[in-house]
């Protein structure tokens, strides 16, 4: 395991704050793009006459391709430069996610969620590779806390579009996501320094064989499994959150849209204390947010409930969510530094287990119904607290 390292490259604090802040706006639009296809379920799969299950697998076949960049887009930017990559990914995603525009079937659904995946899986490894370069590592939770906010932020304001299109056509959040990176992406080479502490390596195998060296295996085993329960547990509970307000619970498009809105604000609120808690108490201590998490969606969904109380029980489900922001800073202390984006990427390496989230959770919904399959996401994150546990500490005193 590599210890965290210093600073990043000896530049001026109001350079390495304008290269954050560059991040955050390309962050923004990658959440857009990301939670477009939960947002959006109801009407894909209206639009498209697809099933529960036809309607899940679309975020399946988004993380199959989140998981293949990941692999791959995080050790290009170890190799090639992570700003080269972070313009790359920015218009992939835009332009994959204005090409949903021109979805007409199912099949057409699952190529466009795929490819769309590929840019959106490699963007965070990409991010956490600059971010962790720039700045010492007793801040490193408290910036990923607002790049997790910005996440959010970008949720609750689709959120409040999803409650407002009314008569217009939902196909609109695709152009108001797609756009703007696009225009954006060049930017990145005049924002963001070139070389933040990137580290040349010659060797003759990929960096992701490093993670896997004796000593270490079983780490990344683990890490790879909690990200993993993280992600089935999120899809099994936010991934149906719509369908479930509005088919099962029967409520309006501008409840559902303050129900999201109030999950992410919560999630938003959050991000800042968890990232606090990470710096102050390290990285391991956030694991308390997972099991709070656990109690608040068997609350929301066996206790009946008015709006109200839903978007309460709801906020504090989003609030301790957003437990998981000190893992961008965590795997990458984890490991050398040379290794940072591909240690990153472990984070989406867990789309491997949630792909079946959808698809389990839709089967289960079919047979014993939707509020049924959704409580296994209560289960799934209790897991993931135990794992988190167990694995180490890289925050030092001397950095609190």
């Amino acid at each position: 395991m590599g210890p965290p390292g210093p600073p990043g490259p000896r530049l001026s604090l109001s350079r390495r704050v304008s290269a954050f802040a560059f991040l955050l706006c390309a962050e923004f639009f990658y959440s857009w793009a990301w939670n477009t296809v939960d947002i959006l379920r109801p009407y894909l799969r209206e639009s498209l006459g697809l099933t529960l299950t036809q309607a899940g697998s679309a975020y399946s076949a988004q993380g199959a391709g989140a998981l293949t960049g990941a692999l791959l887009i995080g050790q290009l930017a170890d190799r090639l430069g992570r700003r080269n990559m972070l313009v790359a990914v920015m218009l992939g995603y835009g332009s994959l996610l204005l090409a949903g525009v021109f979805v007409s079937s199912y099949a057409q659904l699952l190529l466009q969620r795929v490819s769309l995946g590929i840019f959106l899986g490699g963007s965070f490894p990409v991010v956490v590779g600059i971010y962790v370069g720039l700045f010492e590592p007793g801040v490193r939770s408290r910036l990923a806390s607002l790049i997790s906010a910005v996440f959010s932020a970008s949720v609750i304001t689709q959120g409040f579009a999803f409650g407002h299109l009314g008569g217009h056509d939902w196909r609109l959040l695709l152009w108001l996501g797609g756009v703007p990176p696009i225009l954006l992406a060049s930017f990145a080479y005049a924002a963001v320094p070139a070389g933040v502490r990137q580290v040349s390596q010659a060797k003759r195998r990929l960096p992701i064989g490093e993670l896997f060296a004796p000593g270490i295996r079983r780490q990344t085993l683990l890490l790879a499994s909690l990200t993993g329960l993280n992600f089935f547990a999120y899809e099994a509970f936010s991934g149906w959150l719509t369908i479930y307000l509005k088919d099962v619970r029967h409520l309006a498009a501008p409840a559902i849209g303050a129900l999201v809105s109030g999950q992410f604000t919560g999630n938003l609120l959050g991000c800042f204390f968890w990232g606090w808690v990470g710096d102050r108490f390290g990285r391991r201590a956030s694991a308390v947010g997972f099991f709070v998490a656990a109690a608040a969606i068997a609350v929301f969904l066996c206790v009946p409930a008015g709006p109200r109380l839903l978007i309460a029980v709801g906020s504090l489900y989003g609030f301790c969510l957003s437990a998981s922001v000190v893992w961008g800073p965590w795997l990458a202390e984890l490991y050398p530094e040379h290794l940072r984006s591909t240690a990153a990427s472990i984070f989406n390496w867990g789309r491997l287990i949630s792909f079946f989230a959808p698809l389990i959770t839709g089967e289960l919904a079919g047979v014993f119904g939707l509020r049924l399959s959704m409580l296994t996401a209560s289960l799934a994150f209790a897991a993931a607290g135990a794992i988190w546990l167990t694995l180490p500490e890289t925050l030092r005193r001397k950095h609190a």
